[in-house]
């Protein structure tokens, strides 16, 4: 029998991915949307909707998912579903609270009680190192978050890691560096200067705004980390993991490949906007030394091949 797996934020990036990786491996993978039935998809699911199984419901309705997980009972369950920083007011601290910390709850007391054998992967953050004083991070780094995001996200593991050490349940948390790809929003930095850099190409645009200019990333292909979230549910004991590269770049380095690859200079476009600066900017950079060890896990998309995969899919639409 097929093993089932449940994916919340199927619809994301990571969640298109991480079904495309499942379905190759012939898992029966179910994933739950807002939308009514789903059956309008996604356009990163568009092309594999028809093999998927669409459940209704909002992940922060302990309803919907006591019911999900009675079911289904999956034999994995990938809890990828994230609302990220939004401007102070307390709506979005609810909404943030509800998406990224309720939900964990409610889920792991749903295997709980419903499907104890399931195991559950959640989906953490390099933010929950916010203000770090060392670099590379790792495991046993410190976390200090100075966002609403990074402390739900702290907040969250420390829920996986209760039910883990008190319930016996296998649960662990990811903790993902940045990660990208052409289905990234828009809104990120990532997707930003590509889709800039396409318009500035076909004259669509003229300008870029970007915040603090040296600031620098660990930048990895959200394709390669579905992958470590898989091996992670695959081993013997529920551990957490640190997922990333290994290496950092700056915005500088990505604003070079990317006008590089229509050959312009950046620096008649890009325009530093003192509003988009944050508050602090540390460097984050993953010590992966452990997922190569444990998962044999290491990346394979390299900056500049990552970066030229981006503005080429954005080149393509625009044109």
């Amino acid at each position: 029998m097929n093993k089932k797996a449940l994916i919340t934020g199927i619809a994301g990036q990571d969640g298109s991915y991480l079904s495309e990786l499942l379905l190759a491996k012939d898992y029966e993978v179910h994933g739950l949307v807002r939308e009514s039935g789903g059956k309008d998809g996604s356009w990163r699911i568009s092309r594999i909707l028809d093999k998927l199984i669409i459940h209704s419901g909002d992940v922060s309705d302990y309803g919907t998912v006591k019911k999900l997980i009675a079911e289904v009972k999956p034999d994995e369950i990938y809890h990828l579903a994230t609302k990220h920083d939004l401007p102070n007011s307390l709506e979005n601290y609810l909404a943030i609270r509800a998406t990224n910390l309720d939900s964990t709850y409610f889920f792991l007391s749903s295997i709980k009680e419903f499907s104890p054998n399931s195991k559950f992967f959640f989906a953490s953050s390099s933010r929950v190192f916010g203000d770090a004083k060392t670099s590379p991070q790792n495991e046993e780094t410190p976390m200090s978050p100075d966002s609403l995001y990074g402390i739900s996200k702290v907040a969250a593991s420390a829920v996986v890691r209760m039910y883990r050490e008190r319930e016996g349940i296998f649960a662990c948390s990811g903790i993902l560096f940045n990660h990208e790809s052409p289905r990234r929003g828009q809104e990120f930095l990532s997707r930003k200067i590509s889709k800039t850099v396409a318009e500035i190409k076909n004259g669509l645009s003229y300008e870029l705004r970007l915040g603090n200019l040296d600031a620098v990333r660990d930048w990895g292909f959200a394709g390669d980390f579905v992958e470590a979230m898989w091996l992670m549910l695959q081993q013997g004991v529920p551990e957490d993991y640190v997922i990333g590269t290994g290496e950092t770049h700056s915005v500088k380095d990505f604003l070079d490949v990317a006008f590089g690859i229509v050959n312009l200079d950046w620096r008649k476009y890009v325009k530093v906007d003192e509003a988009l600066l944050r508050p602090t900017e540390s460097e984050l950079r993953a010590d992966i030394s452990k997922a190569k060890r444990k998962l044999r896990w290491t990346p394979k998309i390299k900056f500049e091949e990552l970066v030229q995969m981006i503005v080429a899919v954005d080149i393509r639409a625009v044109n």
